[in-house]
């Protein structure tokens, strides 16, 4: 019995696969969707993915294009989870990889994973929008370079996946669906799938979509470029090269973007821990946003809302430290340790 594909198999029907003479893929997508504690929320846990984040979606036909397009090697500017899902699927390919990461503003996690599939690591002075000039600059000088950063033409219809996958689970389109933003593709790439979904008549509605950045980041909300500040580090990007196209598929579809605060986003991770998904911050930040959408009566009780945790929280472990239990010591046998959880259970300690 034939098991899961990978995204490009799965959806060839669908995607720009053609002159392709090797599918790149760890068997990506096929990610959960969570039914949350609320109400007609669900959660699509994209942590789930081979290298922790949604980003193996894209990377899988960007890769599999890069291939087939004689590439020696690919780079890519990162906030972290781009350079890891590109050393992957590299690795995977047999391509070199060369990542270029702000110095300082990547979380252990992501870096760690980069270095450990093979790419060459380079830190660069300033942010990530500095780091990413430097690649297409670099891409455009040198042919045997393929940029796998989200202006790859490959990157967001492999990212639609996800959407056909939300909406083969459902057996229909959800009525928000609620992303983090960051460089901005993400949503860009969910909408056209739902978009695409409808014209091929497998789904009868489209959802409105709801962006979401941290108060710090928000150059979407603001209407301008920012220095980004924010714990979120997937999220820190203050020039999103995608603006353009991420406020047109908001306005299509009737939705929104909109700004959380930061102690929102640690309560939201918080939150969605305490039942048992744990997620990177910037993946929290959706989460908040439907909160706060909630409190403000922009979610209706008949709405069916999906957000989108775009990464796995092993990818920033020290966030959670800051919102997680604490760590106790102990030195004693079991009676003390008898009476230690008998407190617990009795709510006294």
């Amino acid at each position: 019995m034939m098991g899961w594909r990978g995204v490009v198999e799965e959806y060839r029907d669908l995607l720009p696969v053609e002159g392709a003479r090797e599918v790149v893929t760890l068997l990506e997508g096929n990610t959960p969707l969570i039914p949350s504690r609320r109400r007609g929320l669900y959660l699509k846990y994209e942590g789930a993915n081979p290298t922790g984040s949604f980003k193996d979606r894209g990377m899988a036909l960007a890769m599999t294009m890069a291939l087939s397009r004689g590439a020696r090697a690919v780079v890519c500017a990162s906030t972290g989870n781009t350079s890891a899902s590109a050393a992957a699927y590299a690795a995977r390919a047999g391509l070199g990889c060369l990542v270029i990461v702000p110095a300082g503003q990547v979380a252990a996690g992501k870096l760690a994973q980069a270095r450990a599939y093979g790419a060459q690591v380079l830190e660069s002075e300033g942010g990530f929008d500095d780091a990413q000039a430097l690649v297409r600059e670099l891409a455009a000088r040198e042919p045997r370079l393929e940029l796998v950063n989200s202006l790859n033409p490959y990157r967001t219809p492999g990212q639609m996946t996800a959407a056909f996958e939300i909406c083969d689970v459902l057996g229909r389109a959800p009525d928000l669906v609620i992303l983090p933003v960051g460089n901005a593709a993400n949503i860009v790439a969910y909408w056209r799938g739902f978009v695409r979904y409808s014209q091929h008549r497998r789904i009868t509605t489209l959802p409105r979509m709801i962006g979401v950045q941290a108060r710090g980041a928000a150059p979407l909300v603001l209407g301008r470029p920012v220095r980004p500040e924010t714990a979120a580090t997937a999220i820190r990007i203050g020039r999103p090269v995608n603006a353009d196209k991420a406020l047109a598929a908001v306005r299509e579809s009737g939705g929104a973007v909109i700004a959380v605060e930061e102690w929102e986003i640690e309560e939201a991770a918080r939150q969605l821990a305490r039942e048992g998904v744990f997620a990177e911050p910037a993946s929290a930040a959706s989460v908040a946003g439907y909160t706060r959408l909630l409190e403000a009566g922009y979610v209706r009780a008949k709405d069916l809302v999906v957000c989108v945790l775009t990464g796995n929280g092993l990818k920033d472990p020290d966030y959670a430290i800051r919102y997680g239990s604490e760590v106790r010591a102990f030195d004693g046998g079991p009676e003390a340790l008898l009476a230690e959880v008998r407190g617990w259970l009795d709510g006294s300690v």
